[in-house]
């Protein structure tokens, strides 16, 4: 008899140590993903209460900024990305760069309810000054 397999006519067996690593590579992958994203977001702050708060789309590129409050100085912290910012401008250029690698990029404003709407409003114009304008604030439902 000439050809390849066996030669006993029975199916080829499945092999299943493949597909369980593969399985385990994107496990990894995507818990690793999902870990990166709930480091930029500080605990600490105490967000705005919003009773229609809704749900954002997490599909989209974005850039997660935290103003943290200091009642004692009387002035706002901006923490992003694990770096604390006093000032926003040296921001600016990075905010620029990730508006130029993705088009639909977003700025999400995680301040604390303390925060005078001044600060914001800072965080809002370096967005501006970087070219990015969809901006969204994080509320607590509750």
């Amino acid at each position: 008899m000439a050809g390849g397999g066996s030669g006993d006519g029975e199916e080829p067996e499945f092999q299943i140590a493949p597909m369980i690593d593969v399985l385990l590579v994107l496990l990894i992958f995507f818990m690793s993903s999902i870990t990166k994203q709930v480091a930029r977001v500080d605990k600490t702050i105490l967000l705005p209460v919003a009773t229609n708060a809704s749900k954002r789309d997490n599909a989209r590129d974005e850039s997660i900024i935290n103003v943290r409050w200091d009642p004692a100085a009387q002035k706002a912290e901006f923490n992003f990305e694990d770096s604390v910012y006093p000032k926003l401008d040296p921001l600016v250029p990075v905010l620029t760069q990730r508006q130029a690698a993705s088009k639909h990029h977003r700025i999400v404003i995680r301040g604390d309810r303390l925060v005078p709407a001044e600060q914001i409003s800072l965080v809002m114009a370096a967005a501006a000054e970087a070219g990015i304008a969809d901006i969204t604030f994080a509320a607590s439902p509750r």
